[in-house]
């Protein structure tokens, strides 16, 4: 049986369904699309199957296989033709373990699913390796697209920009003027993307983008584009798989759009409805609380959600206070009894340097992630037995600016209590000598 999926209605809308090559983002009343799955022909093969099938090309050494999105091919894109898929070795990151630093936060089993080692440096290399390659087929069968563009607070802009050089598509990014790192300013201008710098904040950005995507042939990146989803689902495939095909008592992972927490909870519902895995995860979202949306939401009961401006904060790529995928992060976390936390910057970057003295080199987003989970053991809501897996979503690398502010004691209102500067001393052995003799005690 051929494997198949369309986009539907995210609410359920009857009648609404629409092909993968049709230019689309919402249903007739305004609501998200969701890509759905022909379950039906999926369960074809068994759960062992499919298991021994994702095994068997983890391991791949020929193309696309050897990428952790296209080795899922059948769960991801399934009628996609392999000349049109463009990969840049996204997927397959490492699932680090860390007992010391686990041991240090009072659990037993703690690792860091490494997302951010990737192509461009975040996990936004898994859904652009798909989105990418849908435009690229779709133009192959002559559907006017003249560009692809994306509002970002930089990951996105990255991702865009590189897999659209890697096929000749023109990129357009929209970006709020002074609020991503150099880091990721410069590598949507490297990639040659016409990139915009935009008086406004991100969810201003993506105001524009919609218009503009409304009008004419650019063809949106940004997340409410549910291919994107169906890449970063693949997540929790590898999640399982790196774990023997288990899931772990806990998922955590930083929120600011809100795409990826879906994303996570549908892969694990997906095993899960197709016998690959025989329980879910409880989720956990953690968000700044200077752009908490989703917390206040989950304080309140769910019973309203309300969007918030935005304040500054050093986790800058989830700096958004109206995420379009609330509602999809909403139904994820009732779906897999989820929990939402936030962190103050102090305690992300306390939590950042933290973790960075057991060689992490977290990204801030991260380090919202690791501040919650702190909290949430200190609470007793995770358990010194459950098994947790924290997703990294950046290269610590794409940061260094606020590392080295917060090292250097610089960081407006941060009080650096894990601040290791270096010592300046004269080129002169007996100064060096005093300075080893102190640190190390000989």
């Amino acid at each position: 049986m051929a494997f198949s999926a369309s986009y539907v209605c995210f609410d359920g809308c009857e009648g609404e369904t629409y092909s993968l090559d049709e230019v689309v983002y919402r249903c007739s009343n305004g609501g998200l699309l969701d890509v759905e799955h022909d379950l039906d022909a999926l369960r074809t093969r068994s759960g062992a199957a499919w298991r021994a099938l994702f095994d068997e090309r983890a391991g791949a050494r020929t193309w696309p296989d050897r990428s952790g999105v296209w080795g899922k091919r059948e769960w991801v894109l399934p009628e996609i033709a392999d000349e049109h898929i463009l990969s840049l070795g996204e997927g397959n990151s490492h699932l680090l373990p860390t007992p010391r630093y686990a041991r240090d936060l009072g659990l037993k089993h703690l690792w860091i699913k490494q997302c951010g080692h990737s192509h461009t440096g975040s996990f936004k290399d898994l859904g652009m390796t798909v989105l990418v390659s849908q435009v690229n087929r779709m133009r192959a069968l002559g559907v006017p697209i003249v560009a692809v563009g994306c509002a970002s607070t930089g990951d996105t802009s990255a991702a865009v920009s590189a897999y659209c050089a890697l096929a000749d598509i023109p990129s357009v990014v929209f970006l709020p003027a002074d609020k991503i790192s150099v880091a990721q300013l410069v590598q949507p201008i490297a990639n040659g993307a016409t990139v915009l710098s935009l008086d406004t904040d991100f969810d201003g950005c993506m105001r524009l983008i919609q218009e503009v995507v409304a009008a004419y042939p650019i063809y949106l990146a940004n997340s409410m584009n549910s291919l994107r989803l169906e890449g970063q689902k693949t997540v929790a495939i590898e999640i399982a798989q790196q774990l023997g095909w288990e899931a772990p008592e806990w998922v955590v992972v930083p929120g600011g759009n809100l795409g990826n927490v879906y994303a996570l909870g549908k892969g694990f519902a997906m095993m899960k409805a197709l016998g690959v895995i025989d329980r879910l995860p409880r989720l956990v979202v953690a968000q700044a609380s200077h752009a908490n949306p989703l917390y206040q939401a989950y304080v309140g009961g769910w019973e309203r959600y309300a969007p918030v401006t935005a304040k500054k904060t050093l986790a800058s790529a989830i700096q958004i206070g109206d995420p379009v995928s609330i509602h999809r992060a909403i139904r994820a976390l009732r779906e897999h009894d989820g929990v939402v936390e936030e962190a103050d910057e102090q305690e992300l970057m306390d939590a950042c340097a933290h973790a960075d003295r057991f060689g992490l080199f977290t990204c801030p987003h991260t380090g919202v992630a690791l501040a919650a989970l702190k909290k949430l053991v200190a609470r007793q809501v995770i358990g010194p037995d459950d098994r947790v897996v924290v997703v990294s979503t950046a290269h610590g690398l794409k940061f260094t600016d606020s590392k080295v502010a917060y090292h250097s004691g610089t960081l407006d209102g941060i009080t650096s209590r894990f601040a290791n500067p270096p010592v300046s001393l004269p080129a002169e052995v007996g100064q060096v000598v005093d300075v080893l003799r102190r640190t190390f005690e000989i």
